[in-house]
């Protein structure tokens, strides 16, 4: 067979039913390219994440997404230039070129495009996240950016709350960060639900959130797509609230990394429609 015209990855645990190689197979085929789109997991590959990594860009690689576990881990190793992304302290997209790979994130803008499809321009109101990790951080900038005015945040690892919550406020002082040790007594009064952990995820099923914690939450946005049902969205669709799947995180920060690893144009509408078939 011969060499793709675009050679893209993923770099992650856990994504044997990652979408992802479809979505940018098929953005290559509206236009003309034939794109191949590797899942690089340590475990299988019998090497650690670094050494996959640093040989991609000899490989040929224009480019690769970062996953779970390593999106907070890989920013020594990139520029970055945009002082967001610095801040945000995690990288889901890499481009290879020059000396030093670029790093970005499209998580971020990711996320403000899904809830601005589905809620528009409804505020966030006060809203509680369970999990800080690298897609968390990138969620939470996001609230910054949607206008929330108060966060709670939690994480079995009170230590990466805490320093999120110090990046949150120096990044938007007028924005009240909290930081909570259980979700349920964080979720008591707040408007929306937001799970940036992997609970719920194929193999690491269950939810971060009891249902009877759920409140009179407004809206309820996980960032697990694999499944798009979890039981966390379920229970909260349940009682009602607007639901933010986090198919629709996926979809946006393909969108947006391929048009950074490329800059080719895409026809979204007929992408989501490919993929939904």
């Amino acid at each position: 067979m011969s060499a793709p015209d675009i050679l893209l990855g993923l770099i992650g645990d856990n994504i044997a039913a990652s979408r992802s190689p479809r979505l940018h197979e098929l953005a290559g085929e509206q236009n003309d390219k034939r794109v191949r789109y590797d899942r690089l997991v340590p475990k299988d590959m019998g090497l650690d994440w670094e050494a996959i990594f640093d040989g991609l860009g000899a490989k040929g690689y224009r480019g690769t997404n970062i996953t779970y576990p390593y999106k907070e881990l890989v920013i020594g190793k990139l520029q970055i230039d945009d002082p967001l992304v610095r801040a945000i302290g995690a990288c889901n997209t890499v481009i290879f070129e020059g000396d030093t790979p670029k790093g970005y994130n499209t998580d971020y803008s990711g996320f403000v495009a899904a809830y601005k499809r589905e809620r528009g321009e409804a505020p966030t109101g006060r809203t509680l996240m369970i999990g800080t990790g690298g897609v968390g951080r990138a969620v939470a900038f996001g609230l910054i950016a949607l206008g929330a005015p108060e966060i709670r945040l939690c994480d079995l690892d009170r230590s990466k709350g805490e320093a999120l919550a110090a990046d949150l406020r120096a990044a938007s002082p007028e924005t009240t960060v909290t930081v909570y040790d259980t979700p349920s007594e964080a979720a008591n009064g707040v408007d929306g639900l937001i799970n940036c952990t992997p609970v719920g995820m194929v193999g690491k099923e269950g939810t971060p959130l009891p249902a009877d914690a759920i409140g009179d939450a407004k809206w309820a946005f996980d960032a697990v797509y694999t499944p798009a049902d979890t039981e966390f969205l379920t229970d909260c669709t349940a009682r009602g609230l607007d639901i933010i799947s986090g198919w629709e995180l996926f979809f946006f920060q393909g969108v947006h990394a391929w048009k950074l690893f490329t800059g080719l144009p895409l026809d979204e509408d007929k992408l989501r429609q490919d993929l939904l078939a």
